[in-house]
């Protein structure tokens, strides 16, 4: 812990570092002579909640607001012998949308609102970017339960769970952030669920690849979480309760409200069901799951250049390890008692400077917790295991960002201090394992750092055309020292009239390894087994994109190609079926493939459809070269046990008369690898499920919903690979309701 605390002391000294959950919006006011208007109040209104900012022109009739949180935005100009104008703009992290206003005489009698589109955000950046808002999860059939991952999975192509992990683009390692602020975890594969309740977040920024320099390198995804902040609400209160089949109940109480100057947001959360884990057969045993936890958000704005930022979470969750009756190795009869426990805190704390328009320093010290313990049964045959692994993360993030003409530059510093603590332990139970009797406990104490300097300037050569450029240098410290030097380029380009835009990437990225190690009675354990334990080497990718966005008649068609190299690929393997899992890495890794997402305006003022597409091939290349390695891949290449070839979701939402809704889901999924040579086929059958959810609003304060999951309750074995419990099959029919009654205090 002192080497934690000394790493944080050194960040604020160095100047701490940074990743954003801000944006910034500007404009032009000109008059219908094309001659700029000072004086001109304009005001930036979000969509959902009542956070408001306001500014006036200058002598050159521009304006400017800074740190403006991502979402969706109204701008109103206004002025005396004008009539009112407003525009629509959607604000994505770290992007400067400039927008144009016409001013018309007040005489003219003319109101005009212009809306936003996806195609005119995606000029502000190459990455590749879905926002989803709290109205979305809350009506996406099953994503606002506390461990959901359908606001991902529904609306992100290419992203699915398998063996009870998210993965996207044919890799397990996600970047989540809260405020901006990045939540570090180096380890592989070894937490379930969301970072937080899903009912705590008032916006998700969704992105796959083709990264700005300031945003990490956990290449495969980064869902960067604006929460709930309190501007949303005025002294109110939501009791949220849910109950279905399984047993299952899904609770949370939440308060908030703000003043001009202060916004404050709680909740507490509570879930059981009797469906935790995926099941390694169609029968549901021993698959219960409990959890709890809680979220606060506090903003103060102290004066219109200096904002204050509390935000903190916590959850701990319990999770059954269910078992196939049937395993041979299970005696009959025998009721194996596997569990699981996790556990998670954080917090950071951060401060938005703004010196003048244009120049903002956002600074945040962070701390985090992570737990994840696996204990068996001590009768489990033929091992009984024991993996019990936390992870301390304190440090920070800060960036000094500059927005002038045509530039959007910023420039920081992130890092942390990590230290881990280990205990592993097996019992042999097996009296014809030359081991039995000689049990083990292998405790291990291990710490490590990271640091990382970036540079990123977005140019806007014109109004048509954008070119980005970065450079991240990367310094880890752990069991081995690494340094990567991480360039990246990209370019968007709209063609005018139609609106067309075209964007290309190419970039390095560098993924800090686990800091697990092996010693004493665990290393004695594995060289008896004629067996190695390799020091684990961070994951290098190469990653190339070309991307098309097309806006038609408000309907929007975003395509895009990627390839990524990965040499020292990131993945795990778990230890018979006890559920303890080794990261390893592996030579060489491929993952290519081209994504396809389909958004529609309002239909008939009635409801809106989404469709998202991907088709992937994620290919391994070579042997096990980091970890244990008696998991040996067969030589040359090999497919991914996470590779899914075609994954489809076609949805929507209808507003039906009296303040009812509709709103369904159809995935489609081709299926995974195939491990077990005892199948035919490389891949596993395909599947389809049907979610549903019917809601009802009563007056402004009560609501109910009913929800369906896998309405025809197809029952295939969705993948073959050993984690939790073994195989794994889709999860039966569940079916749902939930509560809503809001009050005023």
């Amino acid at each position: 812990m002192k080497r934690i605390l000394s790493f944080m002391l050194f960040l604020f000294a160095a100047f701490t570092a940074f990743a954003t959950v801000f944006g910034t919006v500007r404009g032009i006011v000109h008059d219908p002579q094309h001659r700029p208007v000072s004086g001109i109040q304009i005001v930036l209104k979000a969509k959902d909640s009542g956070f408001t900012l306001t500014a006036q022109t200058d002598s050159s009739g521009e304006f400017h607001f800074d740190a403006v949180p991502l979402g969706q935005y109204a701008v109103t100009v206004s002025g005396v012998s004008f009539s009112a104008d407003t525009q629509i703009v959607i604000v994505l992290s770290g992007t400067a949308p400039i927008l144009h206003f016409e001013l018309h005489l007040a005489s003219q009698n003319q109101s005009i609102t212009v809306s936003a589109d996806a195609a005119s955000a995606q000029t502000e950046t190459v990455t590749p970017t879905q926002l989803v808002d709290r109205t979305d999860i809350q009506q996406t059939p099953g994503a606002n339960r506390a461990n959901s991952l359908a606001m991902i999975t529904d609306h992100v192509p290419g992203a699915y769970l398998t063996h009870d992990q998210l993965h996207v683009r044919g890799g397990h390692q996600v970047s989540w952030l809260i405020d901006g602020v990045p939540i570090p975890n180096t380890n592989i594969a070894s937490n379930l669920g969301p970072q937080i309740d899903p009912k705590d977040i008032d916006m998700l920024e969704m992105q796959r690849g083709s990264y700005a320099a300031d945003f990490g390198d956990r290449t495969y995804g980064v869902f960067n979480i604006a929460p709930r902040t309190g501007f949303e609400r005025n002294n109110d209160a939501e009791l949220v309760t849910g109950f279905g089949n399984f047993y299952q109940t899904d609770d949370q109480f939440n308060l908030g409200g703000h003043t001009r100057q202060l916004a404050y947001y709680g909740s507490v959360n509570f879930s059981r069901t009797g469906l935790g884990l995926e099941t390694p057969t169609t029968a549901v045993i021993h698959d219960q799951a409990n959890g709890f936890g809680g979220f606060g958000s506090l903003i103060y704005n102290a004066d219109p250049a200096n904002q204050f930022r509390l935000v903190t979470s916590l959850r701990r969750d319990f999770y059954q390890v269910p078992f196939d009756p049937n395993d041979p190795n299970n005696t009959p009869t025998e009721h194996l008692r596997d569990a699981n426990r996790e556990s998670d805190a954080f917090v950071t704390f951060s401060w938005v400077r703004t010196f003048n328009p244009g120049l903002t320093l956002t600074v945040s010290p962070f701390y985090h917790f992570n737990r994840s313990a696996f204990q068996s049964s001590a009768q489990d045959f033929p091992l009984a295991a024991t993996d019990d692994r936390s992870s301390n993360y304190a440090g920070g993030q800060a960036t000094l960002a500059y927005i002038k003409s045509r530039n959007n530059l910023r420039a920081g510093i992130y890092g942390f201090g990590q230290q881990d603590h280990q205990l592993f332990g097996l019992n042999f139970n097996d009296p014809t394992d030359p081991n039995f009797g000689s049990n083990f406990r292998d405790t291990e104490n291990v710490s490590g750092g990271l640091a990382a300097l970036f540079l990123e300037d977005q140019f806007r050569i014109t109004n048509w055309l954008t070119l980005n450029g970065g450079l991240r240098q990367t310094h880890f410290s752990g069991s081995l020292v690494e340094n990567s030097t991480s360039p990246r380029i990209g370019a968007a380009l709209r063609i005018p009239k139609i609106n067309w835009v075209f964007r290309a990437f190419y970039g390095h990225f560098y993924q800090a390894p686990p800091l697990i190690t092996a010693s004493g009675p665990l290393l004695r354990f594995v060289g008896s087994q004629n067996l190695a334990f390799v020091p684990l080497h961070g994951e290098r990718d190469e990653e190339s994109q070309f991307g098309l966005t097309i806006p038609l008649k408000n309907w929007t068609l975003d395509a895009d190609t990627f390839r990524t190299r990965a040499m020292n690929f990131f993945d795990h393997n778990c230890l018979l079926n006890s559920g303890v899992c080794f990261p390893i890495t592996i030579d060489a890794a491929l993952i290519r493939g081209w994504e396809l997402t389909l958004h529609s305006p309002r239909l008939f003022k009635r409801g809106q459809l989404y469709v998202t597409y991907s088709n992937q091939v994620a290919t391994g290349i070579g042997s096990i070269n980091g970890g244990l390695t008696n998991f040996s891949p067969p030589a040359g290449s090999f497919t991914l046990d996470h590779d899914q070839r075609d994954t489809l979701h076609l949805g929507g939402v209808l507003n039906l008369p009296r303040r009812t809704l509709a709103s369904a889901d159809v995935y489609y999924a081709s299926g995974f690898s195939n491990g077990n040579p005892a199948i035919p086929g490389s891949h596993l059958p395909s599947h389809t499920t049907f979610d549903l959810t019917l809601g009802k609003e009563f007056r402004e304060r009560f609501s109910i919903s009913l929800s369906a999951l896998n309405v025809a309750n197809r029952r295939v074995l969705l993948d073959n690979s050993f984690t939790f419990g073994g195989t794994h099959h889709l999860n039966p029919r569940e079916i749902f309701a939930q509560l809503r009654y809001r009050f005023h205090y």
